[in-house]
């Protein structure tokens, strides 16, 4: 290729080359020191473009490593709230076998063995960080009750949770599962 077809850039650099590399000036053919100040200011311009590049790049890095460190916190916690939500039905069975109305005495050994594992998984679930929410008797909350019925209630106030289908949970401050709840209405 000639210097013709080569498309010049000002600074000396050709279309090819890399916008993000700074190229620097050519020295002028033939100077014996005459361009000496125009070439340092020209080194300047160009250490100073070479600095805000470089920092430019490690802000970009700097950037790039926190929100992949976020990005991972985040799958870690997606993770850990996939495992608790699968044990919750399990949680919801020793639930219902506790509530379970047995009259024969030959049971009770049977009992006792359903409460120790029912607190064994609560306390693994309190060690995770899950905690149930308290529905009864609060305000309905669409972000923490799932509404499945609504019941007129005298001396209850409109919109208020009269009774827990199936307990909701939290996970830190992030909502695990919701309360289903039964709702009253005036």
């Amino acid at each position: 290729m000639t210097d013709d077809a080569l498309e010049q850039h000002p600074g000396g650099g050709t279309a090819d080359a890399d916008p993000e590399i700074p190229q620097l000036p050519d020295a002028p053919a033939g100077s014996a020191g005459g361009d000496e100040p125009a070439r340092d200011v020209a080194l300047q311009d160009e250490a100073d473009r070479c600095r805000d590049l470089l920092l430019r790049k490690a802000a970009e890095f700097d950037n790039y490593r926190r929100r992949t460190e976020r990005e991972r916190r985040e799958q870690a916690d997606r993770s850990v709230s996939d495992l608790l939500l699968e044990l919750l039905p399990v949680l919801d069975d020793f639930e219902r076998a506790l509530n379970a109305d047995v009259g024969r005495e030959s049971v009770d050994p049977y009992r006792q063995g359903v409460e120790l594992i029912h607190r064994q998984l609560l306390d693994l679930l309190k060690r995770r960080g899950v905690r149930p929410i308290d529905a009864v008797g609060t305000e309905f909350d669409p972000y923490l009750h799932q509404a499945v019925t609504t019941e007129v209630v005298e001396g209850r106030r409109d919109g208020e949770v009269i009774e827990e289908l199936r307990r909701g949970y939290m996970i830190g401050e992030r909502l695990l599962r919701p309360a289903m709840v039964k709702v009253a209405r005036t």
